[in-house]
């Protein structure tokens, strides 16, 4: 079983506004989808996104980051899974207190108190319950920069405690395209090219399956 997050969290301020990103869901669901297709059980932590479900995919829909893990644990927790692969866009903060219906507007100035969403992913690979995590890297970065954008991923890596990071440009979360760079256990990286989202999830599937056959997961 794969289980992979998808899309953007939406954490609520009140019953009508929140704080979300522009992430699409189209690259986890385009992994989603290609995993499917080459024959391995999906489900999907999908936070908000206008996207149908892939076909043979099961799709858990979530809002917030808490739920997201809540669900992920419930997940982990029911059968060992082979990859868990974190691709959603999570929220990094969430409204201290959430205010009940939609509070009237004032005038002035109006100060948000915010609190650290938990890191969805490193939690759940914590758990011990996947055994390959992989988790997805949002960087914004020139090309004279891409170096120091690797470092940071490899980084990130070794603080999520992952097998393997993808190094993502954030100029597509909006984007039809994308640009995709993997770094797996040894620190390497290997550039995935660039191409629609869906040809590169088909490239990253067949990475995985690769790191799978290195650990006697896949023949």
């Amino acid at each position: 079983m794969w289980l992979i997050t998808a899309g953007p969290t939406r954490e609520p301020i009140d019953s009508v506004r929140y704080i979300s990103n522009a992430s699409s869901g189209r690259m986890a669901y385009g992994i989603a989808a290609a995993a499917a297709a080459r024959g391995h059980p999906i489900k999907v932590l999908s936070g908000p996104v206008a996207m149908p479900a892939p076909a043979g995919v099961e799709v858990i829909d979530v809002r917030s980051a808490r739920e997201m893990l809540d669900e992920g644990k419930r997940e982990l927790a029911s059968a060992e899974h082979s990859v868990l692969m974190g691709v959603a866009a999570v929220a990094d903060f969430r409204p201290k207190q959430r205010f009940a219906g939609k509070p009237p507007k004032e005038k002035g100035a109006f100060t948000l108190d915010l609190v650290e969403n938990p890191d969805v992913l490193a939690e759940l690979g914590a758990l011990g319950r996947a055994r390959i995590c992989v988790g997805f890297a949002l960087e914004s970065f020139s090309e004279e920069e891409r170096e120091a954008a690797l470092e940071r991923a490899r980084g990130k890596r070794l603080r999520k405690g992952l097998d393997a990071i993808v190094l993502n440009e954030a100029a597509a979360m909006e984007a039809q395209g994308s640009r995709l760079c993997w770094l797996g256990p040894d620190g390497g990286a290997e550039d995935l090219g660039c191409g629609d989202k869906e040809w590169l999830a088909e490239r990253l599937v067949l990475r995985v399956e690769a790191l799978m056959r290195e650990r006697g997961l896949l023949e």
